[in-house]
C-alpha cells in the first residue's frame, strides 16, 4: 500500500529547502568576515578625521 502524502507540505518543504539553497550562494557571493567589516570602518574613521582636519574655519580672524 502506498504512503499518503500531503501535497500541500510537501510544496512548502520542498520552497523551504531551495530558499535555503540560495541564502547559503548569497552568503558566500555577498558576506564579508567580521576583521574585513572592521577594517573598512577603521578606514573610513581615518578618511573622515583627515576629511575634518583640512576643512577652513568659517570664522573670520
Amino acid at each position: 500500500m502506498a504512503e499518503i502524502v500531503n501535497l500541500k507540505l510537501v510544496r512548502k518543504a520542498k520552497a523551504r529547502a531551495e530558499r535555503a539553497k540560495e541564502a547559503e550562494a548569497n552568503r558566500l557571493k555577498f558576506g564579508r568576515p567580521t576583521a574585513e567589516t572592521e577594517r573598512k570602518r577603521l578606514e573610513e574613521a581615518r578618511a573622515e578625521r583627515a576629511h575634518e582636519a583640512h576643512k577652513l574655519d568659517d570664522e573670520p580672524a
